[in-house]
């Protein structure tokens, strides 16, 4: 009992650290991607459409209270992923599939394209090495063993989300490699990322704002994508809150249409995607993270909501994603979203096609 409270103690410290890091607002910077004409920019950075900037300011109660209440509780059994099927991965296949690796990121694969969505193969989601949430469950597919990645989306500049180490991997190790971020990271890649081309005929990061799309070449038809708005924030230091932007993504090919959601928390967005896009085959959205909602509730959807989410961009089916991966991130256990999923499926008045997959697990369109 008392080295499960130290674990816990040096946990919450940990997190602390981490989080100051990514949370505190200091004096405001210039916004070099600002564009008056756009309500969500501002001279210091960006806004969201339907709600006001939050400066978290119950940071310290919410880890006194985890830390007086021994949370997060231990799975009550273990997550358990399952080898990947490389030969179905790394074939030429043109059917559209995507292979959740863990937390956010998946391989998602359509018409000979290989896509990554918020790439993080390290071992803590921190700015520290020794500190900060610490892989739970190791990622689904081996880094050596995925198949030649042509592009990456990026949802925003959280440190589960955008992780240094693995983008200059992939950005070394994947010659014909495609970076596709919201505005303002572009500047992060120039800085940190080695091989970085902004601009000319090699370029290889692409930044949009929000309702910017883009498009690559499948092997049969084009992959149009597209950076679309939802509620959140970003900050990877103590200096740089809401300096960069942050969304979602919609890859739309004429055989496979599909919504990444990235971090999102309940508002009006979600509707307005769906009623943009016109509707999904499959969408990715966030079913963790969640407690105590007092404190999450502006930043991230519990399972329950996640539903309507599916229901407001009007997907067909849905995985639920960023949970199971990284510990102590928030306050539920990590086995607990998908238990709380099953439960909102059932209090729905509608059947639900919406699921988690193990990870390394395919799902075939």
């Amino acid at each position: 009992m008392k080295l499960r409270k130290f674990m816990v103690f040096g946990a919450a410290i940990a997190l602390v650290c981490a989080l100051l890091v990514a949370c505190v607002s200091m004096a405001p910077r210039f916004n070099p991607d600002y564009d008056a004409t756009k309500p969500h920019h501002r001279s210091d950075g960006f806004a969201n459409r339907h709600a006001e900037r939050s400066d978290k300011p119950g940071l310290l109660r919410w880890q006194w209270e985890r830390l007086r209440d021994g949370l997060p509780k231990p799975p009550a059994a273990p997550i358990v992923g399952i080898a990947p099927d490389l030969e179905l991965i790394k074939s030429d296949s043109t059917q559209a599939r995507v292979t959740w690796v863990g937390h956010s990121t998946l391989l998602v694969q359509v018409d000979g394209l290989n896509l990554l969505t918020d790439p993080h193969w390290s071992q803590r989601a921190s700015p520290f090495s020794f500190a900060g949430p610490k892989r739970h469950q190791a990622p689904g597919i081996p880094f050596d063993k995925l198949p030649a990645i042509d592009a990456v989306v990026i949802s925003h500049n959280h440190w589960d989300h955008l992780d240094k180490d693995t983008v200059q991997a992939l950005m070394t190790g994947h010659t014909s490699i495609r970076f596709y971020v919201p505005l303002g990271i572009q500047h992060w890649f120039k800085k940190e990322i080695k091989g970085t081309v902004s601009e000319g005929p090699a370029q290889n990061v692409f930044a949009l704002d929000w309702d910017q799309q883009t498009s690559l070449q499948g092997k049969t038809k084009k992959l149009e994508l597209h950076f679309l708005a939802v509620q959140h924030w970003s900050a990877r230091s103590i200096s740089d809150r809401y300096e960069t932007l942050w969304g979602s993504w919609a890859l739309m090919h004429p055989d496979f249409k599909f919504w990444f959601s990235g971090d999102l928390a309940y508002s009006p967005d979600t509707q307005d995607i769906g009623q943009r896009m016109g509707g999904f085959d499959l969408a990715a959205i966030s079913i963790g993270a969640y407690e105590p909602r007092w404190f999450m509730k502006d930043s991230h959807i519990n399972p329950s909501e996640a539903l309507q989410v599916q229901k407001d961009v009007n997907a067909k089916a849905a995985i639920g994603i960023h949970w199971g991966t990284f510990d102590g991130m928030s306050d539920e256990p990590l086995d607990q979203a998908p238990k709380d999923l099953e439960l909102a499926k059932k209090a729905s008045s509608l059947p639900m096609n919406f699921f988690v997959l193990k990870h390394g697990q395919t799902w075939q369109k």
